[in-house]
């Protein structure tokens, strides 16, 4: 395989769209990326030529435990918050894929 990135303009303005680097973190709290750059990455290449398209840094066993105890914090909130307004957040989700339903196919189809 090819181990120099994609260099193809089309897939750079996708990849930038998605603000997707050469390097990505693999895990996130909602406000917190994890950044180790010594940990192990997952390589992504493309099937079209075999260049890679980018890198996601894997998750430690820490990292993970304190994602999760963030979530189940963040659940103590969000089951508060009533139906209506849990709604409209989940709206606003189904809106922003919408709008990014071309690129997101063109991503995935590369």
């Amino acid at each position: 395989m090819n181990k120099q990135a994609a260099t193809e303009p089309a897939i750079k303005d996708l990849l930038k769209t998605f603000e997707i680097k050469e390097h990505n973190s693999g895990s996130s709290t909602g406000t917190r990326f994890f950044e180790d750059p010594d940990a192990d990455s997952i390589e992504s290449f493309t099937p079209i030529d075999g260049s890679k398209i980018a890198s996601v840094r894997m998750t430690t066993r820490e990292e993970y435990d304190r994602i999760v105890e963030s979530s189940q914090e963040a659940f103590k909130t969000w089951r508060m918050t009533p139906a209506p307004v849990r709604g409209e957040i989940v709206r606003q989700i189904g809106d922003r894929l919408r709008r990014y339903k071309e690129p997101l196919g063109k991503l995935v189809s590369y």
